[in-house]
């Protein structure tokens, strides 16, 4: 098993991601890169896509298929589809790359029991959880 990593550009928390990806008519969620894994195989043998938002891994969402697309302007383009759910991880500090990059299954991060609510306050404001994240303190 294999995991896919990748930054969520401009993406300011978890809300904000679950608001920005859609469900596609296959009922997964889509996304769409330049370059196709060559090891697809092992990414779909239980791998996932873990989110880089705002300099911390928080989230993953399982793998499902990896397909050949093409752009609006007919260049080829990797399509990624992922299961709707939504898995929290435990927060880990990541350097921005570009791209995506391939996750090797022992260096990922735990999952969180639970979802995004109980695991931090709605109500807090958005700078204070970042901060706190920096701090490891959620």
């Amino acid at each position: 098993m294999l995991h896919l990593i990748k930054l969520a550009v401009g993406i300011d928390d978890i809300d904000h991601l679950l608001d920005r990806q859609r469900v596609n008519k296959n009922g997964y969620i889509e996304h769409r890169t330049r370059m196709m894994p060559k090891r697809e195989a092992e990414l779909l043998d239980g791998g996932s896509m873990y989110w880089v938002i705002r300099g911390f891994i928080q989230a993953r969402r399982p793998l499902v298929a990896l397909r050949q697309g093409k752009d609006a302007n007919g260049k080829s383009i990797c399509i990624i589809e992922m299961e709707p759910k939504l898995v929290l991880v435990q927060p880990r500090a990541q350097r921005a790359f570009q791209g995506w990059r391939y996750l090797q299954r022992d260096s990922a991060p735990l999952d969180i029991k639970g979802n995004f609510k109980s695991y931090v306050d709605p109500q807090m404001p958005k700078e204070m959880r970042l901060e706190l994240l920096r701090l490891g303190l959620i």
